[in-house]
């Protein structure tokens, strides 16, 4: 807020919570909603830790009130409003301004998440932002609320992804009301429509994530399509200073501070590129599906973000989707191709700024053309490190998935015993959702083998690489579930659980966790699939 430019149109005591359009500026300033009668549920004790702070302060009243969303007794330098932001909506690269209740594009953004705190850590800056915070003039007519069930998961979805040493935001608290609720369509007890057939009363939250920044390509395409329209010095400045913004936030250690701004933009092209494709390979890597990776969904810093109707594989399926509404251009293996569109609209974004250097421009182009070759490499290292081989072998992995697809193996389960290199298909066996025959059983001992004979890594080594523990909805669904009715033990037993994926943990677990989907889950609303997750 000290640097970047507020909407003029604002109000500067940040009280401006009805829908309305924005046309300029990078921030809305806006005051957070308190939930209720505020309740702790839990917080990151890991991060806590890593950001120095105690865990008794989780529980301080201060600390409180400020984390469900009242300002109003902050001191200095804090102020008793936060800040909103709007983007830009690209779907593979296909500009949209349809879903906007305006219809130009003007009332996309932080429709329910206001960022309150900007501060360093050991010498790592964060953003802490309340997601439920209550209305914005992004909100396109909605509460502003989220409920309990959505908040949970995000908050324990962004702790799982860091211990599975995945870039993604952060947790830091869980706060639920005890007294508000909301209304929200929801799927009936083991409803196999595709959307939601009942309306629920749910109790509303307000969980807080933490990033260096919150900037997504959305973000920087909204400053690129205001400058496209109004070419003037004003849009472009604002233009280039949520670049700046973007670099200072995210890029600071890598990009140099002698080099020209123009050089600047360049490094930055080429550094997301490698973030991105890097995090799309660690999504291919655990079973990730964000189910619906549009532009707006898309950290500019390169890590995961927005955990909406996300899942983790199960049964194997190369065209895994939670999201109903996601299609298959957002399916598991299609990331890749979801990640080049977001990338593209990217460097759209850029290039306004460079249009005085036909040399540099050809230089961003360079960077856009080589993100396919660089993805597919980075695909193939990704396959050979979970597999543990020196090198790619396409014929091995095409094989090895066919057979997947045809058996129906659980991902995370198939390839943690494979990490054991076992010599039969007996321990893979346990992965397996359907009865084998002879025919199967042996192109299965025929692939091994050959596996065998390629690969070189220890089962230590390969244990790190693919975990054990996954996160499966249907043991999610129960700990949300409890928390309706005021328990939220188990809640925090997922947290210890999902805080160590890679580990062998007790038996006790082993047996609670580590085990294939019930057939009763499949094909459920809310478990296997979802329309919406707010």
């Amino acid at each position: 807020m000290n640097h970047l430019h507020a909407d003029p149109d604002a109000k500067s005591n940040g009280m401006d919570h009805h829908r309305r359009q924005v046309f300029s500026g990078h921030y809305v300033p806006v005051t957070p909603t308190p939930i209720a009668n505020p309740e702790y549920i839990t917080h990151s004790q890991i991060f806590f830790k890593e950001l120095g702070l105690s865990d008794e302060l989780a529980l301080d009243p201060d600390f409180q009130k400020v984390f469900s969303g009242d300002l109003s007794q902050v001191t200095e330098p804090m102020k008793n409003f936060g800040w909103a932001t709007g983007y830009a909506l690209s779907i593979y690269g296909n500009e949209y301004t349809a879903q906007c209740p305006f219809g130009t594009g003007n009332g996309y953004g932080d429709g329910r998440a206001i960022s309150v705190f900007e501060g360093e850590f050991n010498n790592q800056r964060w953003e802490m932002q309340l997601k439920g915070a209550g209305p914005t003039p992004y909100c396109r007519g909605a509460d502003g609320r989220a409920v309990l069930r959505s908040s949970v998961r995000e908050f324990l979805a962004q702790e799982y992804m860091h211990a599975l040493h995945i870039p993604t935001s952060r947790s830091l608290s869980l706060f639920v009301s005890k007294s508000e609720t909301v209304l929200r369509p929801w799927y009936s007890q083991n409803s196999k429509s595709a959307d939601p057939d009942i309306m629920v009363s749910n109790p509303v939250a307000i969980s807080t994530r933490v990033a260096p920044s919150f900037l997504r390509v959305g973000q920087i395409e909204l400053f690129a399509r205001r400058t496209r329209n109004d070419f003037s010095p004003e849009r472009i400045n604002e233009l280039k200073m949520i670049v700046e913004h973007l670099i200072a936030r995210e890029y600071k250690a890598e990009i140099e501070f002698g080099l020209t701004f123009e050089q600047q933009i360049i490094k930055l092209a080429k550094l997301f590129r490698t973030r991105l494709i890097n995090l799309i390979c660690h999504w291919l890597r655990v079973g990730y599906c964000q189910g619906n990776f549009n532009s707006d969904n898309c950290a500019a810093g390169g890590f995961t973000l927005d955990f909406g109707p996300f899942g983790f594989c199960e049964a194997f399926d190369s065209e895994f989707q939670p999201w109903t509404g996601g299609g298959h251009h957002f399916s598991f293996f299609n990331q890749p191709n979801a990640a080049q569109a977001n990338f593209h609209s990217f460097i759209g974004a850029l290039r306004p700024l460079l249009l005085k250097s036909e040399e540099q421009l050809k230089q961003l182009e360079d960077v856009a053309n080589g993100f396919a070759n660089e993805m597919k490499t980075e695909i193939e290292k990704m396959w050979s490190a979970k597999l543990g081989l020196k090198s790619f072998d396409a014929s091995l992995v095409s094989s090895m998935l066919a057979l997947m697809m045809e058996t129906q193996v659980d991902y995370t389960i198939f390839f943690r015993e494979l990490s054991h290199k076992p010599d039969s298909i007996e321990p893979l066996k346990k992965s397996f959702y359907q009865e084998t025959n002879d025919e199967i059983e042996s192109k299965w001992n025929e692939w091994l083998n050959q596996w065998h004979q390629l690969v070189i890594t220890s089962p230590h080594q390969l244990k790190q690489i693919n975990p054990k523990y996954a996160w499966r909805e249907w043991l999610i669904v129960p700990a949300y579930q409890a928390a309706t009715k005021g328990d939220y033990s188990l809640i925090k037993e997922l947290q210890d659980v999902l805080s160590d994926p890679y580990g062998e943990q007790s038996t006790e677990i082993e047996k609670k966790y580590y085990r294939l989907r019930p057939l009763t889950y499949f094909n459920v609303g809310g478990v296997s699939h979802y329309s919406c997750s707010s």
